[in-house]
C-alpha cells in the first residue's frame, strides 16, 4: 500500500497530517488532501480556529463550524482536528501520531513572516504536494469582488477567470505573486478521473438524482446532499452548464464554470457520480438512462424551463420526486453578501497576503543567488 514501510518486520501504517484555514472549501482544497491521503492509510486534518486565521491572514469568510464540517465532507479526510495550531509543531504530529506532515507546494507564514511549517522541515517531517493551479480562497473572494463575468466567455476564453486588473485585488502592475494571483484554470479528463470514485451502482441499490448549479460548494450543499444520499445507496449529481445557471440565477451567477463546480462537488463523500452539463428538466429519458429510482429537491424555489414546463414534470408523474430539506439555509447568494458586506476588509486581507508572498519569494530569490555567488 502507498506510504507503508517495513519496521521491525511488520509493515508500518502510515498516518499524514494536513493542517490550514480551509476557507472556502474548494477542489483546490480537496486536490491537495486527495494527494496527501495518497502518502499514507489515514489523513488527519487540522484546522484553525477563526481567531487563529484572523491575527494570521485577516478575516475568514466562514466560521470555523463551518469549516470544521465542510473538511469532514471530504471524501479522503479519515479524521478533523478542530482549532489546530498555526504553526505546525512535532508535538503536534506525535500527539496525534503522524508520520510526517503534507502541504501544497505554495507559502503559508504567520504575522509575523515566518514559515508555518519550518520545525517540521528542519526535522525532515515534512512533505509536498503540487498545488491546484487556478484557484484559491483568494481567487474566488476576487472574483466575487470584481464581479467579473469571464467565466461566462465561450470558445478560448471559457476558462479564464477574473483576469481585470484591479488594485484592490492584488492584481496591478506590482502583483508577482505566483500563489495568491487569480490565473487560468485548465481541466483535464485525469483530473476529473482521480477525483471520481469510477464505481458503478451495484444491482439492487436505490438510485437518487439531483441536480443543481453547486456553485461555491458550501454547508448549505453538503447538508443537502447528505439528506439525498440518506434516501438511497447511490448519489448521482447533474450539473447545470454556466448559460443554464445564469438563467435561472442571473447577475454574475455561477461564480465558478462548470468543470470547477464537477470537481468541488465529486469531492464531497457522499457524491458517486456526477452529470457534466444536465439538463434543466429531468426527463424520462434520463432517468431511464441512470436507472433513476428517485428524484430529490431541496425546498428551494423552482423556476419554469424555457417552455414554460415545470423541470420536475416528469418525476412527478411518475410518483418518483421528493422535496428534502437541509436544514441549512446558506446560500451562494449569501456568501456573496458576506463578501460584498465586509469587502474592505476583505481586499485589505488579500492585499495583505500578496504583498507577504512577494516579498518572501523575492527573498527566496536573493538567496538563491547568494548561495549560486558563494559557491
Amino acid at each position: 500500500m502507498p506510504g507503508s514501510e517495513l519496521q521491525n518486520g511488520h509493515k508500518h501504517y502510515t498516518r499524514v497530517w494536513c493542517d490550514g484555514c480551509y476557507d472556502m472549501v474548494h477542489f483546490g482544497h480537496a486536490n491537495s488532501l486527495r494527494q496527501a491521503k495518497a502518502l499514507g492509510q489515514h489523513l488527519i486534518v487540522g484546522v484553525h480556529t477563526d481567531e487563529e486565521i484572523t491575527k494570521h491572514k485577516g478575516p475568514p469568510v466562514f466560521n470555523e463550524q463551518e469549516r470544521y464540517k465542510m473538511v469532514r465532507g471530504i471524501k479522503w479526510v479519515d479524521e478533523v482536528v478542530e482549532g489546530a495550531p498555526y504553526v505546525t509543531t512535532l508535538e503536534t504530529l506525535d500527539k496525534y501520531d503522524c508520520d510526517f506532515c503534507v502541504h501544497g507546494d505554495d507559502i503559508t507564514m504567520t504575522a509575523d513572516g515566518v514559515d508555518s511549517y519550518h520545525l517540521v522541515k528542519k526535522a525532515g517531517r515534512y512533505r509536498e504536494v503540487q498545488r491546484t493551479a487556478g484557484v484559491s480562497t483568494t481567487d474566488l473572494v476576487g472574483r466575487m469582488l470584481l464581479l467579473t463575468r469571464n467565466h461566462f466567455r465561450q470558445g478560448q476564453y471559457e476558462y479564464e477567470v477574473a483576469k481585470e486588473h484591479s488594485s484592490t485585488m492584488g492584481q496591478d502592475s506590482s502583483a508577482r505573486s505566483p500563489w495568491t494571483g487569480c490565473s487560468q484554470f485548465l481541466p483535464t479528463t485525469r483530473k476529473i478521473v482521480q477525483f471520481s470514485d469510477g464505481k458503478a451502482p451495484e444491482p439492487g441499490e436505490r438510485i437518487v438524482y439531483v441536480a443543481g448549479a453547486f456553485d461555491l460548494f458550501h454547508v448549505g450543499h453538503l447538508d443537502f446532499l447528505e439528506k439525498a444520499r440518506e434516501k438511497g445507496d447511490y448519489l448521482i449529481v447533474g450539473l447545470h452548464t454556466d448559460p443554464v445557471v445564469n438563467r435561472y440565477k442571473g447577475s454574475n451567477y455561477p461564480i465558478m464554470n462548470l468543470h470547477e463546480r464537477v470537481l468541488s462537488v465529486l469531492a464531497c463523500k457522499y457524491v458517486s457520480e456526477v452529470v457534466i452539463g444536465a439538463p434543466y428538466s429531468v426527463t424520462e429519458d434520463l432517468m431511464e438512462h441512470f436507472k433513476v429510482d428517485v428524484v430529490v429537491h431541496g425546498d428551494t424555489p423552482v423556476m419554469a424551463d424555457e417552455d414554460g414546463e415545470d423541470p420536475f414534470r416528469c418525476p412527478k408523474e411518475l410518483k418518483k420526486f421528493l422535496t428534502v430539506s437541509s436544514g441549512n439555509d446558506m446560500t451562494t447568494e449569501k456568501i456573496v453578501e458576506r463578501i460584498i458586506r465586509n469587502r474592505l476588509e476583505f481586499e485589505a486581507r488579500n492585499i495583505k497576503k500578496e504583498k507577504k508572498e512577494i516579498e518572501l519569494l523575492r527573498a527566496l530569490e536573493n538567496n538563491k543567488k547568494q548561495a549560486l555567488t558563494a559557491t
